[in-house]
């Protein structure tokens, strides 16, 4: 019974709807323990059905439809199944309130007043750090904070597992759909067309599992890029100064409000450049992974 409530909860896992079709199953089957596709055809698709069957929920009664394996260990898995996490198969409130306060965070970025709050605000903590260290190892310091506060976000709130049981099914599905298409199979590949159309819902939910660490890791990091816009533009960090900056790819450039792509500016550069190449290392390092392998 052990196995049948793992098969039961490994489906619920994947599709939450999956609970409703193993309940019609099991009232379908109370009459003369046989289902047949006939009769629950209006109530399940045709991919739920064929999961029930691969996972073997469902097995052959010698060619007159389908009884459950084990009837009452489906129950009692039924029974017992917890409702899915909400952290687990999407955003959760809090999500929601992090992206809501990370967006707004952005409006300092064209009002100076928002932005020398924020600023004077953040001041407190890095204006000490600022008052012992060259501009530059500022940055590259923010840099290391930012990537490891990314990387351990990234580590805890990316789903790769459901997110690799999504890529085996598209694979399983190609497959099917090859094998079909060399034997002629009309039938079998208009259930794997219904299949992938099921599967955009699933598509979608994997888009917004990999992007639920961006509001967390943007409440980080954008006070910190406005600290240091505000230290450039504001406080006017290194505008005064004679001493060259030389910086990597770059060469030597006059101050850090200097053009050096475009309108990007120096210090730009100089925080996106650390930013990239530390949080790779940090992922590296950490062993942490962000996407299935």
């Amino acid at each position: 019974m052990a196995r049948t409530a793992q098969k039961v909860e490994s489906l619920v896992a994947e599709d939450a709807s999956m609970e409703s079709s193993i309940e019609t199953v099991l009232e379908t089957a109370e009459d003369d323990g046989v289902v047949r596709w006939s009769d629950v055809s209006h109530e399940l698709t045709s991919g739920q059905w064929g999961r029930l069957i691969e996972k073997g929920i469902l097995v052959d009664a010698d060619g007159d439809g389908f009884v459950i394996d084990d009837p009452d260990g489906v129950r009692e898995a039924l029974e017992d199944a917890e409702p899915p996490d909400e952290d687990d198969s999407g955003w959760s409130s809090w999500d929601k309130l992090a992206l809501v306060g990370s967006l707004s965070l952005f409006v300092g970025y064209w009002q100076p007043s928002i932005r020398n709050q924020i600023g004077n605000a953040i001041d407190i903590l890095l204006g000490p750090l600022d008052a012992v260290l060259p501009f530059y190892l500022v940055i590259l310091v923010l840099a290391v904070l930012t990537g490891l506060w990314s990387t351990l976000l990234q580590d805890r709130l990316t789903n790769l597992e459901g997110m690799s049981d999504y890529q085996s099914k598209q694979e399983e599905l190609r497959e099917r759909e090859e094998k079909a298409k060399e034997r002629d199979d009309e039938e079998a590949l208009e259930e794997i067309r219904q299949e992938q159309m099921e599967m955009m819902t699933d598509q979608f939910g994997m888009m917004k599992q990999q992007f639920r660490s961006m509001p967390w890791i943007m409440l980080l990091t954008i006070p910190v890029f406005l600290w240091v816009y505000w230290q450039v533009l504001g406080v006017g960090v290194g505008s005064g100064s004679s001493s060259v900056i030389v910086m990597p790819l770059i060469g030597e450039v006059s101050s850090w409000q200097a053009g050096i792509i475009g309108p990007m500016q120096a210090w730009i550069f100089w925080y996106i450049l650390c930013s990239m190449s530390l949080s790779q290392f940090l992922r590296k390092s950490l062993n942490v992974q962000t996407s299935p392998t």
